[in-house]
């Protein structure tokens, strides 16, 4: 079967190297996650030869990074944990500070990203409370493999993802896509990176989540002695 019949959310999990593709042509791997690329392509109007040439490249240049789709439960956790919940307190309060540095100073600009400090704080308060439950509730439940009843937590965790997803949509208006004016300062310049930073890791970290630790699918413990 071809890649263009696979969902964005399988390609994303069982091809090592192809989030990076996805992301680049913006499509939405992980709260769109079942979408068929077919669907997608056409729904953004690009051009899929390109992508599937990139993506049918992958196997021959993957890198060391592991495949989580392999690996236990506990070890996948803990790595969302570390690289992911702890990573995202710390961006969003410094790309807080750093917006509502710039909305002071260039507020006159009409390139000023006006809103984004708050569409920021909340982004910030949504996801704490997110994460919070996960690792209160969610995350202990699936650490002692009680997928069962851990269905409700799951289902809504997934609906707090698709309110993350646009919350990162809007982020991208905001900011006219991330596009700079010539005269963005030093703090301007920071500021965007970090979201492009923040947009691609929450994506990654939704993805994960979505298509291979909520499956519904027991998936085997890996042990390592």
């Amino acid at each position: 079967m071809s890649l263009l019949d696979h969902s964005l959310g399988s390609i994303a999990r069982d091809l090592p190297g192809a989030t990076r593709i996805l992301h680049q042509h913006r499509l939405d791997f992980c709260c769109g996650g079942h979408t068929l690329l077919r669907e997608a392509l056409a729904e953004r109007g690009l051009d899929g030869a390109e992508l599937l040439a990139q993506l049918e490249a992958l196997p021959a240049q993957q890198d060391s990074g592991r495949n989580w789709a392999q690996a236990g439960t506990a070890d996948l956790i803990d790595y969302i944990l570390t690289r992911y919940h702890a990573v995202h307190r710390e961006q969003l309060v410094e790309l807080l500070r750093l917006a509502r540095r710039v909305e002071a100073v260039h507020g006159d600009s009409p390139d000023c990203p006006t809103g984004l400090a708050d569409h920021l704080d909340a982004m910030r308060q949504e996801l704490e409370s997110h994460m919070q439950k996960e690792e209160q509730i969610l995350f202990p439940m699936l650490r002692r493999d009680l997928f069962e009843p851990a269905r409700g937590p799951i289902s809504v965790m997934r609906m707090e993802h698709d309110d993350h997803g646009q919350a990162l949509v809007r982020l991208l208006e905001l900011t006219h896509h991330l596009s700079l004016p010539a005269e963005a300062c030093n703090t301007w310049q920071a500021l965007y990176a970090g979201i492009d930073e923040l947009h691609t890791d929450l994506m990654q970290h939704i993805h994960l989540e979505n298509n291979i630790l909520f499956q519904p699918s027991p998936r085997q413990e890996v042990h390592h002695g």
